[in-house]
């Protein structure tokens, strides 16, 4: 059945259309949030619009016993900046930091005493996070989010956003270390595990059950399974510190995912809100 259209409301048709058509060109349907997949002229009219948060996520390349991946920080760094970013709307997320502090090679300390694992210095680490905020800030950022997923370079974190902060103190151009991110993923999340069944002792710092489940929420992938139990106690010989990743699972591990996530966003919305006042 055809519907007589009066032409104003055909007018107003067709303009909402036009919109539409400009603002698919400008956020196609499937926009990326990540700064790698724009191209420049798209970045312009984002800046230009008001997306004005950049989101700098920083992994690591090191070793997570038998189980999982070497690039374990980075791929979830990146999902959970991901995730951030959109619940923000006016963010965008850079390329993945994967080169960071990790100990020494001579003689080897920490994770530099399993193969795979890459270190650089805390100097060069600090230069590398400074010269990405100026090139950031060049491009029209105005709020700098500095996000880490490893706790070795959380005070270089720090020390870059108050040495910039100082530096850039007349203009409305800010650097934010929120290490609130990887606070949340530490006690509050060792609460939620606790609730949900899960011991301390199973529990852990480092590839035990919190962080082997948060990687089964990210990617499973990179997590062998067949292995979390095999040999049946993993200790720091193999790579695995404080705890027991035999019954870390998914759910486990979305606790965290949700902590991380919406923590970090609303530490963000309360930085950019200060900085407004």
């Amino acid at each position: 059945m055809l519907v007589e259209i009066g032409r104003g409301a055909l007018r107003r048709i067709l303009a909402g259309a036009g919109v539409l058509l400009f603002l698919q060109a400008v956020y196609p349907a499937c926009a990326s949030v990540f700064l790698e997949d724009q191209t420049w002229t798209e970045l312009r009219d984002l800046v230009a619009a008001g997306t004005t948060t950049i989101i700098i996520p920083i992994g690591g390349t090191e070793q997570s016993g038998p189980a999982m991946a070497l690039g374990k920080h980075n791929v979830r760094v990146k999902f959970l900046a991901e995730k951030i970013a959109a619940k923000l709307g006016n963010a965008l997320v850079a390329p993945v930091i994967a080169y960071v502090p990790e100990g020494n090679i001579d003689p080897p300390t920490e994770h530099m005493r399993f193969p795979g694992t890459i270190t650089i210095s805390d100097k060069t680490f600090e230069q590398l996070l400074e010269g990405a905020a100026r090139s950031f800030r060049h491009a029209g950022f105005k709020t700098i989010v500095l996000i880490g997923d490893h706790g070795g370079y959380q005070a270089d974190e720090r020390h870059v956003a108050d040495r910039l902060n100082a530096e850039w103190k007349k203009t409305p151009v800010r650097v934010f270390a929120a290490l609130d991110y990887y606070r949340f993923a530490q006690g509050p999340y060792t609460d939620k595990l606790l609730a949900a069944g899960a011991t301390r002792a199973e529990i852990g710092t480092h590839a035990a059950l919190a962080d082997t489940s948060l990687m089964l929420a990210v990617d499973p992938s990179l997590v062998r399974k067949d292995r979390l139990a095999s040999p049946p106690t993993l200790g720091a010989g193999d790579g695995v510190y404080g705890g027991d990743p035999a019954r870390s699972s998914a759910q486990f591990g979305q606790l965290g995912v949700d902590l991380i996530v919406n923590g970090t966003t609303d530490a963000i919305r309360a930085f950019i809100a200060s900085q407004t006042k």
